[in-house]
């Protein structure tokens, strides 16, 4: 593992949450970029620098890989994935497909405490945005779209979405340099829509919102090129 990749040590957590807990962390250090795509780790070095063993190291690969963030492969060095446009342009697809969808069953179902516990998650999109915290957004972006899914009755939509995401996520997390007040002022245009119950508006915002990526990612790319596949069929 290269010396400028630097895993913290677990803090003390019971026995059955360890898994969980080295999870999060990797998921955090991929998405943020600190384990960055094409960074090879092993098992050894993750349990020795997080003071854990290798069994639940094991397992935290495992969900990241379902997930897209590992690759593994026998004999070889697991890596850290390198981002797909091919898998970005799917993420974006399915996510339209189910968001568009869900919002517009969020405008007729929605009550007055679903708006309020939405506009609770804007307001604090709004204090990570003015105060430059990209990760506290994103983890707020996920949440919002998150809740919307979940109070709708469509919980297992976002479980989808979430399985299909990967590659899209770290494009997200390298455009809030320079676009989480566009993507802060869209969740309020959103909120909007679905307390108005204007089904129409709602879908035609979470559609271009959610095409924002798109037209992004010509720039992201161009300035982050080592980070991405060159999709030859395998990222």
């Amino acid at each position: 593992m290269p010396d400028s990749l630097h895993l913290r040590a677990l803090e003390p957590v019971g026995r059955p949450l360890v898994a969980d807990a080295v999870f999060e962390q990797l998921h955090r250090q991929i998405l943020s970029l600190e384990l960055p795509p094409g960074a090879k780790i092993s098992e050894i070095d993750v349990a020795k620098a997080m003071g854990v063993s290798r069994q639940p190291v094991r397992d935290a690969f495992y969900r990241l890989s379902k997930l897209g963030f590992l690759h593994i492969r026998p004999q070889r060095a697991t890596s850290v994935s390198v981002i797909s446009e091919r898998a970005v342009f799917q993420a974006q697809f399915i996510r339209t497909a189910i968001e568009a969808e869900t919002v517009r069953v969020a405008c007729a179902q929605l009550t007055e405490a679903d708006h309020q516990a939405l506009a609770d998650i804007i307001e604090q999109q709004r204090e990570a945005v003015t105060g430059r915290r990209p990760l506290d957004f994103h983890a707020l972006d996920d949440l919002f779209h998150k809740e919307i899914c979940e109070r709708s009755g469509h919980a297992h939509a976002w479980e989808m979405i979430r399985e299909n995401k990967a590659h899209m996520d770290r494009v997200r997390f390298l455009s809030l340099a320079f676009a989480s007040q566009d993507a802060f002022d869209d969740h309020c245009k959103l909120l909007e829509a679905i307390r108005q119950r204007d089904a129409d508006a709602a879908t035609a915002l979470m559609r271009s919102h959610l095409a924002r990526i798109r037209h992004q990612l010509e720039r992201i790319r161009a300035g982050h090129m080592k980070y991405f596949a060159h999709e030859t069929g395998e990222s």
